[in-house]
């Protein structure tokens, strides 16, 4: 916890200098980026040295077991993790056990190990190449970065809040530019994001395995999935498949360990770790009510639309539309940054989505999460149990070079998680 407090409080403190001092209301590639994810890494780890040497097994949940590092790394393995030249500047972040196995040349033979649930070195004679998933990746990154120097600069999420614009334009018009605007805000994300991961499989890492078709699975560091992205009928699903590593990170060092409200703790610290605009605290905090709302509205409507194919058809196409619209309205001032912007534009929808959010939370009861548990079994992080279960699936077995049984243990875990 001091590492955590610490580390946050220095990233904190140098976004506060870059924004008030430097430059205020300005998107900039600076020192503050590359520290974002250097946060994330330090964090984590010093939680994952904790799980394994401090805490009892029995008390942590499947995912901190195997994430836990039961060695303390040394200066030389620290400095590396934190500083290596694939991640950088833009991550994504990695688990420290991932990247130790992937330097040790020993991850292509753990994945296959645990597809096939017992140890099979003849894997290790080949090993599998990420020449298709990097040209694939960068064929992305480039169709991104046309539409971003094309489409975006024709659609600015600054109009939404033009006077003329507001005072002229019906309101169906105005709820189409909002939805087309912040999705063409996505393509530079979707540019670094998805160039971050191309540059760490042309290095060799972000192998997890094989698919049952027998396809190389090159997105054990991928930060998004622009599909289900663009398609999300919920918005758990849109936060399921937006910037994963950073939302795993919240989960494994807030989420899974506050005491109260973790839902609300999580998103706070979201914020906190972007930076010190205004703006930032605005979406998140619109984003908790957004959140409970969907859930709820989940738990108690879904179940009655999913017999009949047709209503489920139709039923996904509302809730499209509803998730699109309502991640729009959440992220404005995500990109406005200020406060007064922000709240011309929320005054100009009358702040409806947020009053409904409310309505929908005091109406529908929500369903509470169980973390009373010693170990933790049924937790459900602010993203989704799928994810959380796709994230044990993801973590490589880690031991020293001398400690085989170690090794074994891990590849066990992993291999009865694959099997759920």
């Amino acid at each position: 916890r001091y590492c955590f407090v610490f580390a946050l409080g220095y990233l904190t403190v140098c976004q506060i200098t870059r924004v008030y001092i430097f430059d205020y209301g300005q998107y900039s590639a600076d020192f503050s980026g590359p520290m974002m994810i250097i946060t994330q890494k330090i964090t984590s780890l010093a939680f994952e040295i904790h799980d394994g040497m401090f805490r009892k097994n029995e008390d942590l949940t499947p995912s901190q077991r195997c994430l836990a590092v039961r060695r303390m790394p040394s200066l030389l393995e620290y400095l590396s993790y934190n500083c290596n030249f694939m991640g950088i500047l833009a991550g994504p972040l990695c688990s420290y056990k991932d990247y130790i196995t992937f330097i040790e040349g020993r991850s292509y033979q753990l994945q296959q190990s645990e597809a096939n649930g017992k140890e099979d070195t003849k894997y290790e004679q080949t090993d599998p190449s990420p020449n298709i998933a990097v040209a694939q990746k960068l064929l992305i990154c480039g169709l991104s970065l046309l539409f971003h120097m094309t489409i975006t600069k024709t659609l600015p999420v600054e109009y939404n809040i033009d006077d003329n614009f507001r005072a002229t334009a019906s309101w169906p018009v105005r709820v189409f530019y909002l939805y087309m605007s912040l999705m063409a805000a996505r393509p530079k994300y979707y540019f670094a994001w998805t160039l971050a991961d191309a540059i760490n499989n042309a290095a060799g890492f972000g192998f997890r395995g094989y698919d049952k078709n027998g396809a190389t699975r090159w997105d054990l560091v991928s930060n998004l999935r622009i599909q289900q992205i663009e398609f999300s009928t919920s918005f758990k699903m849109f936060l399921d498949n937006w910037n994963i590593q950073t939302a795993l990170w919240l989960k494994r060092v807030c989420y899974e360990r506050a005491t109260f409200s973790p839902t609300i703790q999580t998103f706070i610290l979201s914020a906190i770790w972007h930076g010190v605009y205004p703006g930032y605290y605005i979406t998140f905090l619109t984003g908790i009510l957004m959140t409970l709302a969907a859930r709820a509205v989940r738990n108690n409507i879904r179940h009655y639309f999913v017999e009949s194919p047709t209503v489920k058809l139709c039923y996904d196409i509302v809730t499209w539309m509803a998730t699109q619209l309502a991640i729009s309205y959440t992220v404005v001032p995500f990109v406005l940054l200020s406060v007064k912007p922000s709240f011309t534009f929320y005054s100009s929808c009358y702040f409806c989505l947020h009053i409904a959010s409310i309505l929908v939370v005091l109406v529908f009861p929500l369903k509470r999460t169980q973390k009373g548990s010693k170990k933790h079994e049924n937790i459900q992080p602010v993203r989704s149990k799928t994810l959380e279960e796709e994230n044990v699936l993801q973590k490589n077995s880690y031991s020293t070079t001398n400690n085989s049984f170690n090794q074994k243990q891990e590849i066990t875990c992993r291999y009865q998680a694959l099997k759920q």
